[in-house]
């Protein structure tokens, strides 16, 4: 059996999918950790798995699961696992994997009933929270507007746990034209603000509806042409000292509030 090193010639193309450039180019990007990999199997991404040698014992379930599907296998010395991985501690074992973005036409021709609409995320680690508690919470879909953090940068799927091959993620740079063509399904739009005229306590009926969450950069928030321009202003009810909630906290509530509503 083979061990790739860290200079091996897999090793090398695989380390150059860190750059968003290069996963465009080559339509596949690498994922790391049990979850991921996993989830990647379990939804037919997988182009090869590599594992590291000295944790083989720890994954033989997945190895088995590899080798059934007939998906290329390869071994990795430590230095290997630890050139390819973007974490402190190697999880010790990867998985190339194709681009899972889709087209927002796709999407919006299943009649979805609740979408997640992130304008300008440019922090990975929230995007993947997002992406995860969308999937948790029966969203169809999550859309990434305007310019945007890459939804398969490592550390995005990393806090995804696995939900980025669960849930379609879309990519649309012109948020305008996105956001039309979700109105035009007949999707109302919903943003959240401090003084908005409708509480997310009173909005069971809204919330019933298909409809889609806007939620703006971490920085700066929604630009106030789209705040202006949703068709509810929501306001997320506080009721302790705390001055405001950050993106991931903020769209938990909602997402569970939109479940409750549709009885997800």
């Amino acid at each position: 059996m083979d061990v790739l090193s860290e200079r091996s010639s897999r090793v090398v193309s695989l380390v150059k999918y860190r750059r968003a450039s290069a996963r465009k180019a080559e339509g596949r990007f690498l994922v790391e950790g049990f979850n991921s990999v996993d989830a990647a199997l379990s939804t037919g991404r997988v182009l090869s798995v590599l594992v590291r040698d000295s944790d083989s014992h720890k994954h033989v379930g997945l190895v088995d699961r590899v080798l059934e599907a007939d998906i290329p296998l390869y071994w990795l010395s430590d230095k290997a696992a630890d050139r390819l991985s973007e974490t402190t501690t190697a999880p010790g074992v990867f998985a190339e994997c194709t681009l899972v973005t889709t087209d927002l036409d796709d999407v919006l021709a299943g009649d979805p009933t609740l979408l997640v609409v992130a304008v300008e995320p440019r922090e990975p680690g929230n995007v993947g929270t997002l992406t995860r508690c969308a999937d948790a919470m029966g969203a169809d879909a999550v859309l990434l507007l305007g310019d945007t953090v890459d939804p398969h940068n490592a550390k995005a799927v990393r806090a995804s746990a696995g939900s980025i091959f669960h849930i379609p993620v879309v990519r649309e740079v012109n948020v305008q034209r996105a956001l039309e063509a979700v109105r035009r399904r007949g999707i109302v739009t919903l943003a959240t603000t401090m003084d908005g005229e409708l509480s997310l306590d009173d909005a069971a009926s809204v919330l019933a509806g298909p409809h889609a969450w806007l939620f703006g950069n971490e920085a700066h928030g929604l630009p106030t042409e789209l705040l202006a321009g949703a068709d509810h202003r929501l306001s997320i009810p506080i009721r302790g000292r705390a001055e405001s909630l950050n993106l991931a906290a903020a769209s938990a509530i909602c997402l569970y509030a939109s479940a409750r509503a549709q009885g997800s």
